[in-house]
């Protein structure tokens, strides 16, 4: 009796300071969920998001009120509440920007990724991660390589501060043969990308390892609207086909697809780069019984290449070699990589909320770089191997809990890594090792919790977090005299703290802070006896998302960040090691307005000003980081079945050393594309470089020698980025 009087004060007490609570699920009209769909009560201004399910719960709801319903991309509506549960069916409408709501979450940001995917969709591997607003990226190996990556005043080489991850799948890799953190994007294919979950800084509790200077976090689609197949012809030989195949058709309840993709390219360059690349993607998606949601990945991606390298600026000064030449052109290398990964999530009941993904991945690498020439070895030169082969093991899971409008998410997980002769090794035309320099087996294991809570105060929501993570690190040294297998461990405590001020569906105010970190390489830390192996990040923003207009939409932060430890490139030995402790401060900008039904413009301005803490002033730049960069375009979409686009992107001279006596020369370039639908067909043409800019993609201050020299020297030495270039797109849609 007293347990069915509680109930019944409950519910009274929820309906007088509550109201009622309605519950649904919005859906396309081939019944395929919709998320971040906004609803609002008219009478009581109540209002929701669906999640990825596309349910909603809305309070102070009640029978016959009225939501008023909209999402990007589809059609705005007005709908009448029924008693219990009911589906809301959603059709399809041109992108306007005026039906964007900013959202009180902590990633409200992401607005600006499907804004920027919807107008200007990827068109190459290159491009998916130049879709993180005031994030460059660098190719210097050929294609192959995974590129260098620069965000808010990092150098973050290829990985070392930003954590990139697909599906819940690590991108990143640890003790990396070339360097910490190294992460290949190159097994995605971009016609796959569904979404690009991004943040700055390190104030995510889901996000450990490497996650300073910001996440990218990339979702692959669960299905496909149509199948087809494509075809691009282009300059310096490059030829791409495409295909991808929708399996089970139009079924609400089961999805599934395949997509291929083989690319050949000789580049610009004086020597052919010979590059190849094959891509192997499959999913598999099922809605079950319970609304549980269960989809299977299976992915192939292997590539082989040549490469000119890097190249000292004065060859091209005195006209020995061309911009495009080389001193050795026997340089180049091949990587593979193979993933699974299984992703089950379910709502327990309509507040408590369960997502898990397991995943496996086989990563093979071989590298062959010559960056000082004859340097080191005056008779065979200096070229180095580096070669691994790895197996990753991992799972992410969270449950989330919600009640009324606060949340609770616990999770918990794991990586392991097992690498297997790990090695650098001095060789000659590839072919020849002269001698093993390291050679070595590594276990790396990763084991983490995180607590988040986000407590709703109306307009204020207050989101306290705290990250667990404990490492484990194994070497076993193949090359040394007796057996040593030598280990260590570490815990670290990462807590967090974010206010999300939203004044209203068109203004959002945020105070963001937290600790974060990055592992150093296993044989780092062995050698260091576990002193500083996980350096710590703490960093700040202050910033707005702002509608001044319907059709304008402007974010604008003010941050700092301060880290333990940097990492400095070492060119003679193709490596990066870590140096003293760094604080950057900066502001960024970016602006998403649209001009018509059909063109939309995109800009962002990021300034930084970052030094070393522990140097002596006029010796405290910090290498290669970026300190303003900007980029702006212009989008055209589905203009009388016309569409394309115009970019640029202009990254500012920089240091390259510590006095700044060697400057990394700046650049501004412009891409264009444009395309046309005639039935199923669309016929492209894509244009990169458009005004032919002499420019230079990565650069670094080495010291090199070569074989008729008498003494080295220290300068630039860089990869010269690509000349005009002209491809030609046909893709038939069935």
């Amino acid at each position: 009796m007293f347990k069915k009087i509680s109930a019944l004060l409950f519910l009274i007490f929820n309906g007088l300071c509550f109201g009622q609570t309605q519950t649904g699920i919005v859906v396309d009209s081939l019944d395929n969920p919709i998320e971040n769909v906004y609803l609002v009560n008219e009478n009581s201004q109540a209002h929701a998001h669906t999640d990825e399910f596309g349910k909603f719960v809305i309070g102070n709801t009640k029978e016959n009120d009225e939501l008023t319903v909209s999402a990007l991309g589809f059609k705005k509506q007005m709908v009448t509440v029924i008693q219990g549960e009911f589906k809301i069916v959603l059709q399809s409408d041109a992108f306007k920007l005026d039906e964007v709501i900013i959202s009180s979450n902590l990633s409200a940001m992401n607005i600006i990724s499907k804004i920027d995917l919807t107008t200007a969709p990827v068109k190459s591997s290159q491009e998916i991660l130049r879709k993180v607003p005031g994030l460059f990226i660098g190719q210097h190996a050929g294609g192959g390589k995974a590129e260098q990556i620069f965000l808010r005043g990092f150098d973050i080489d290829h990985g070392t501060d930003i954590a990139i991850s697909v599906d819940g799948m690590p991108v990143n890799m640890v003790s990396h043969a070339h360097g910490q953190g190294y992460a290949d994007l190159h097994f995605v294919i971009p016609e796959t990308i569904d979404k690009i979950d991004f943040g700055k800084g390190s104030y995510y509790a889901s996000k450990g390892d490497f996650a300073t200077a910001g996440y990218v976090g990339f979702r692959t689609k669960d299905f496909v609207e149509n199948s087809s197949i494509s075809a691009e012809l282009g300059q310096f030989n490059t030829v791409r086909t495409l295909g991808v195949f929708d399996l089970l058709g139009k079924q609400s309840k089961e999805r599934a697809y395949i997509a291929t993709e083989y690319l050949l390219t000789d580049g610009p360059f004086d020597s052919p780069q010979n590059f190849k690349r094959i891509n192997l993607f499959g999913k598999y998606t099922k809605q079950l019984a319970d609304n549980s949601k269960v989809s299977v990945l299976a992915s192939r991606f292997s590539s082989k290449w040549d490469a000119s390298g890097q190249i000292p600026q004065r060859l091209v000064d005195s006209g020995v070699i061309g911009r495009f030449g080389s001193v050795d052109d026997t340089e180049g290398g091949e990587t593979s990589r193979t993933n699974f990964n299984v992703a089950y999530a379910k709502p327990i009941d309509e507040n408590t909320f369960f997502k898990a993904n397991t995943f496996y991945s086989n990563y093979q690498f071989e590298l062959y770089s010559n960056f000082t020439f004859f340097l080191e070895d005056p008779v065979n030169g200096d070229q180095i191997r580096q070669k691994e082969n790895r197996d990753i093991y991992g799972l992410n899971s969270e449950l989330s809990k919600k009640w009324n409008k606060n949340l609770v998410q616990l999770g918990v997980g794991f990586r392991a890594d097992a690498t297997s002769n790990s090695e650098l090794s001095h060789t000659v035309n590839r072919k020849t090792t002269l001698e093993q320099k390291k050679l070595g087996d590594i276990d790396q294991t990763n084991l983490f919790a995180y607590l988040n809570a986000e407590f709703d105060f109306g307009k204020l929501k207050v989101n306290p977090a705290l990250r667990m993570d404990y490492f484990k690190f194994n070497y076993y040294d193949k090359l040394a005299p007796t057996y040593e297998d030598q280990t260590q461990n570490k815990t670290k405590f990462s807590p967090k703290l974010n206010l999300i001020y939203t004044q209203n569906a068109n203004f959002q105010m945020f105070v963001k802070s937290g600790f974060g970190f990055h592992s150093n390489d296993t044989r780092v830390v062995v050698a260091q006896s576990g002193k500083k192996i996980l350096p710590t990040s703490f960093g700040a923003d202050f910033g707005i998302i702002y509608k001044p207009f319907p059709k304008l939409l402007v974010n604008s932060a003010l941050w700092m960040l301060n880290l333990e430890q940097e990492f400095v490139y070492v060119g003679d030995a193709g490596i990066v090691e870590p140096s003293g402790r760094t604080s950057r401060k900066g502001i960024d900008l970016g602006v998403r307005y649209q001009l018509t039904d059909h063109l939309f413009f995109d800009a962002d301005a990021n300034y930084t000003y970052g030094r070393s803490i522990d140097e002596p002033n006029g010796q405290d730049y910090i290498p290669l980081a970026p300190d303003f960069t900007t980029t702006a375009g212009i989008s055209l979409k589905n203009y009388k079945n016309w569409s394309g686009g115009l970019q640029y992107r202009y990254l500012k001279s920089r240091p390259a050393n510590e006095d700044n006596s060697i400057v990394a020369k700046g650049y501004m370039v412009t891409d264009a594309n444009i395309n046309y639908q005639w039935n199923a067909m669309t016929f492209g043409v894509t244009v990169e470089n458009l005004f032919n800019t002499e420019w230079n993609e990565t650069q670094f201050a080495t010291e090199s020698q070569l074989q008729n020299e008498t003494e080295s020297v220290e300068e630039i030495h860089f990869t010269p980025g690509t000349p005009f270039f002209i491809k030609g797109k046909i893709v038939y849609c069935f």
